[in-house]
């Protein structure tokens, strides 16, 4: 390690620690915890929401994607932006209107029942850990290129940091880091794009031309990776609705104070990631062309360092520290929010609500969360150990997958279908999980012909790398199934006043009884 790279590295752990520091202050109550008391203002929520969404699947994944896959790499950009659309316009303002703290409060405030809560929690418990394995096998990438340590070593630090944050000093902590780290993230990204270009004459048609005549032209177009026109379709299904089911993107909606606020964060959100995702191109043809793909696999087989040694190149060891300390920023502030909504559903959803009926007092509260983030930390640490040969960004889309496939039917259906009902959403909740996990688990990231390619050797029964285009509609069916067989179940005047109090509140953030009196 030299001391340009330490510099930079402990520079930012520093900055984060103060932040943490400062936020402990704050955060005596769940509310404060869970949400930062609902307090932040819409660009801050923005940036914060971006900074928890461009994680080191987007900056070393999707760049690297880029570097080995060309066009196909580039797949994962497109389908991040356009999910912000889907948010906006359908997710974020009966989220903040309908809910507290986790998805399950949302979904209870219609059924109130144990295992609407129940089913909830534990799709958003697995879908974190997916996330955070990809987060870690990022970190464990970078740190063995970096610092020289053994990967184990790599991934245990960052647990443990993550950690760190998230017992002091809770959202507020988190949501800071998130805004700082984003803010890093598009200044690096920025800086690596501005030193590509100018290496092809500031000519972005020059970069194409070379590409496709030192590399070939198939880098420029679809095929490369996605063979399949099937698996791209369901590839981009997964990216574009599984944002509107991640449990981390919409526990953030309930830190500000109305649905206005959490309409005015997706907006800034969608111009940063769209900034963000625009460069990508630049780092990952820059990284193609300079660094070269055999150089970009000896370092990584997943290309997960393609991005850190394109700033090797551009500007040695002081830009490779810089860029390293921003991912290594971008990981310990994407964790912290992932152990923070992996926290919220075991101790809120299921410690305080199922096990003790919402009966703890706020003291209780906290340090249940504080030790519902150590079980999370401990169990994604365990499992990250065994994931180093993946690239991370099949990992993240796994969990978009399970995001659109259980959790967004229920969250629709919530909404906008009158009879819906708790029997449904068990059905969607279990049928979209399941299928996820069973379906990925027959892929070609998981099985693969070729050693070094994927967990196990032999050939997939599933040829589909994410499996969206049969699980989101097996979740929506589902959902549907479900409600028709547990119809008779259900006290029909009592639903319909019910939903009718759900759509005003979903609407205006003001319930019925409050309107009448």
């Amino acid at each position: 390690m030299n001391w340009t790279t330490g510099g930079f590295f402990f520079g930012i752990v520093a900055l984060t620690l103060v932040i943490t520091y400062i936020a402990a202050k704050r955060t005596s109550s769940a509310s404060d915890f869970y949400t930062a008391g609902g307090g932040l203002k819409g660009w801050q929520n923005g940036f914060a929401i971006a900074g928890d969404y461009l994680s080191a699947a987007a900056f070393l994944g999707v760049s690297g994607a880029i570097a080995l896959t060309g066009f196909d790499g580039f797949f994962f950009s497109v389908g991040y932006v356009v999910a912000n659309l889907v948010l906006l316009y359908v997710i974020a303002e009966p989220m903040r209107n309908l809910g507290r703290y986790t998805l399950a409060d949302m979904l209870t405030a219609r059924f109130n029942e144990k295992r609407v809560r129940g089913v909830a929690a534990t799709g958003t418990i697995i879908i974190v850990i997916l996330y955070m394995i990809a987060q870690l096998v990022g970190a464990g990438a970078l740190i063995k290129l970096l610092f020289g340590l053994e990967y184990w070593l790599a991934v245990l630090i960052v647990g443990v940091m993550m950690t760190t944050y998230v017992l002091f000093g809770g959202m507020t902590a988190t949501s800071w880091v998130q805004i700082i780290k984003a803010g890093l993230l598009l200044f690096g990204t920025g800086l690596l794009a501005v030193l590509v270009l100018s290496k092809f004459d500031w000519s972005l048609m020059k970069m194409f031309d070379t590409i496709a005549t030192d590399h070939g032209e198939e880098y420029l177009n679809t095929g490369i990776k996605y063979t399949s026109t099937l698996d791209s379709v369901s590839m981009m299904m997964a990216l574009v609705l599984g944002t509107s089911g991640l449990p981390h993107i919409l526990m953030r909606f309930f830190t500000v104070k109305d649905a206005k606020t959490a309409r005015a964060s997706i907006t800034w959100t969608t111009w940063i990631t769209a900034i963000f995702f625009s460069l990508t191109i630049f780092l990952g043809f820059g990284a193609m062309h300079f660094v070269g793909i055999d150089e970009i696999i000896k370092e990584s087989a997943a290309g997960n360092t393609a991005a850190p040694l394109l700033a090797e190149f551009l500007g040695g060891d002081v830009l490779l520290s810089f860029i390293a300390a921003v991912a290594f920023a971008t990981i310990l502030a994407v964790v912290s929010g992932l152990v923070l909504t992996g926290a919220s559903a075991i101790s809120h959803d299921i410690y305080g609500e199922i096990l003790n009926d919402g009966k703890l007092t706020e003291k209780q509260q906290v340090l249940a969360a504080r030790i519902g983030s150590i079980s999370i930390a401990i169990i994604s640490i365990i499992l990250a150990l065994f994931a180093q040969s993946l690239n991370v960004s099949f990992l993240v889309s796994f969990a978009f997958c399970i995001g659109a496939s259980a959790n967004l039917p229920v969250i629709f259906y919530t909404i906008y279908w009158k009879k819906f009902n708790s029997t449904g959403v068990v059905w969607a909740i279990v049928t979209g999980l399941v299928s996820c996990l069973v379906l990925g688990a027959l892929g070609p990231n998981v099985w693969n012909p070729v050693e070094g390619k994927a967990i196990f050797v032999g050939d997939p029964l599933v040829p589909l790398s994410v499996p969206a285009i049969i699980t989101i509609p097996l979740g929506f069916l589902a959902g549907y199934v479900g409600s028709i067989i547990g119809s008779s179940k259900v006290n029909k005047k009592d639903a319909e006043e019910i939903y009718k109090e759900i759509r005003v509140k979903a609407n205006t953030g003001v319930s019925v009884s409050d309107i009448s009196h």
